[in-house]
């Protein structure tokens, strides 16, 4: 079973005050690039994997997806986006990513935000997400990126000349990270990004975009604490399709 820090009281309450969970998708800088990535939803079947508060099952649906199934495994999750949600086309459920089954061909697009780092296995990931959608699928989801969360200590140092610099080590050693966030010792799963992308070919998709955020100049303008991502990749986004 995965670790379940979601869950974790001191971590869940940390978490809660991030942007992200009190403005929703707005606080999310990376929303907007993301949102240029999904295909028409009208009509879709959505799987959204670590749904989280269930930010984005709800604006799927008024975008038009037919329905929503939405996996977490914190129960803390789950409760806060069933108490936010009235809409029966939306059911969300308590999962662990490492042993869900999802039915065969059920689903158009399975969509995730910065969910599957916590996975141990992504290659099983990978090819039940494959087998979930229907021919001519989308998969569309978030990582932190390999270059954010390689290190065995990934903070701001300070360089020589006193800029602000990222360390980038132990890049190809792969698998366990534990970090410091809002808890001691939150597990992250580190792979290349290489392995990230030939995890999904091997599954069989086919890759249709990858990006690796980076803010706009009106976001910084906006957030410019936002400045220090020019300086390495946080996250990377990736679209593919079932071949």
């Amino acid at each position: 079973m995965a670790q379940n820090i979601y869950d974790d009281p001191e971590f869940f309450a940390g978490y809660s005050r991030l942007p992200r969970q009190v403005r929703g998708l707005d606080g999310a800088p990376e929303w907007p690039a993301l949102r240029a990535m999904l295909p028409p939803l009208a009509g879709r079947r959505v799987a959204d994997l670590g749904c989280g508060f269930g930010w984005a099952a709800r604006w799927m649906r008024g975008q038009g997806a037919a329905s929503v199934l939405g996996l977490d495994l914190s129960q803390n999750m789950i409760a806060r986006a069933r108490a936010d949600t009235d809409d029966p086309a939306i059911e969300y459920r308590i999962a662990d990513l490492d042993t869900a089954e999802l039915p065969a061909a059920a689903f158009d697009l399975v969509f995730s935000m910065l969910a599957s780092h916590y996975v141990r296995d992504f290659v099983r990931l990978a090819r039940t997400i494959h087998a979930a959608l229907a021919p001519g699928g989308d998969l569309i989801f978030t990582i932190e990126h390999p270059i954010f969360m390689a290190a065995a200590h990934p903070r701001w140092t300070r360089d020589e000349d006193g800029r602000r610099t990222w360390p980038v080590n132990g890049y190809f050693s792969e698998g366990e990270r534990r970090t410091d966030w809002f808890a001691d010792g939150v597990l992250k799963y580190h792979r290349t990004l290489g392995t990230t992308l030939n995890t999904l070919i091997g599954a069989g998709f086919m890759l249709r975009r990858v990006e690796e955020f980076v803010p706009t100049p009106a976001q910084i303008a906006e957030m410019p604490e936002l400045a220090e991502e020019l300086e390495r990749p946080m996250m990377v986004l990736i679209a593919a399709v079932k071949g």
